[in-house]
């Protein structure tokens, strides 16, 4: 019972003092998952990124459903489930009830302003310190980097490059593993 009032704690923490969304919650989840409590190592963390980023849903929301799994299966995706999205639900339903109210106020305005460039340091911090941890380099970025400006620049659509990369990904496979049926 305890585990699972630790795995509520920090993510009901987490979820509460996170602003700007999913992708914000990340480092605060890497520093108590793998730096503080020690639940899972840099190389699951990512892992369970990558599953939770490809999965449909909330970022944050599913990177604590796979740990939460990890820790303790279905019970324990259930209880960090909880911590993450109530304390938002919780925040939502006093903002909806007082914000008709403040909506036009000039000071909340330039708050919301003043948090925007943090909110994508949150977001760029710690994807800068997991491509390190994840091997990926200047090498590796370049692809999507490239498909990115295509995509901007062009207006074409970002579905046709995700078709070409589940082909391009999938002829790697087999390549791959001809190539080791041959040695």
């Amino acid at each position: 019972m305890k585990k699972y009032w630790q795995m509520f704690s920090v993510f009901f923490r987490i979820g509460a003092f996170t602003l700007g969304g999913g992708y914000s919650m990340i480092p605060l989840i890497q520093k108590e998952v793998v730096e503080k409590k020690r639940w899972l190592s840099e190389k699951d963390f990512i892992d369970t990124l990558a599953v939770a980023q490809s999965a449909p849903g909330v970022m944050a929301v599913n990177t604590a459903i796979f740990v939460g799994y990890k820790l303790k299966g279905l019970k324990g995706s259930i209880v960090t489930t909880l911590g993450c999205a109530l304390p938002s639900f919780i925040i939502i339903l006093l903002v909806a009830m007082v914000f008709t109210d403040i909506k036009d106020n000039e000071i909340v305005n330039r708050v919301f302003k003043g948090i925007r460039p943090v909110v994508v340091a949150l977001i760029v911090t710690p994807l800068w310190n997991m491509s390190k941890a994840a091997g990926i380099n200047w090498k590796t970025v370049i692809i999507p980097v490239g498909v990115a400006l295509i995509i901007w620049l062009t207006g074409a659509s970002p579905v046709i490059f995700i078709v070409l990369a589940i082909t391009g990904g999938i002829l790697f496979g087999l390549i791959r593993t001809r190539k080791k049926k041959n040695i």
